[in-house]
């Protein structure tokens, strides 16, 4: 499967924690997060014509990061908007099933964007 998303919020903007009120000390997803959620679950279902099942089946991973600027950016700040947002759209059940995963920079493009292509798991076979 070969979805085009969204360029995901960094970590660090994913997450926020409130400092007053019931919550406080609770790490939950900001505003930001939860937009991007939607986005990008509006794009897979636009993408599959459906909302998918959620595979139970070990993944394997391929992302490429389209950014929308030329900004230094650390590359392994946004598989976890990425993976969350597959989950929540149910691509699958949870995100612990990603057993392998390559992640690489694609240039810049206008609002940047996600190419991630998922495949079934197949784990190497060691020489005898």
């Amino acid at each position: 499967m070969k979805l085009t998303l969204p360029f995901p919020p960094s970590v660090n903007t994913y997450w926020r924690a409130p400092n007053k009120g019931p919550l406080a000390g609770r790490h939950l997803i900001s505003a930001k997060g939860r937009a991007y959620q939607s986005d990008a679950c509006a794009a897979i279902i636009e993408q599959l014509r459906k909302l998918p099942k959620p595979s139970s089946a070990l993944a394997a991973v391929e992302i490429i990061l389209f950014p929308p600027d030329a900004r230094r950016r650390d590359i392994d700040n946004y598989n976890k908007a990425l993976f969350d947002a597959l989950t929540h759209a149910g691509i699958w059940e949870d995100d612990s099933q990603v057993c392998r995963m390559l992640v690489e920079w694609g240039p810049v493009v206008k609002k940047g964007k996600v190419e991630i292509t998922i495949c079934k798991y197949e784990p190497a076979v060691a020489a005898a």
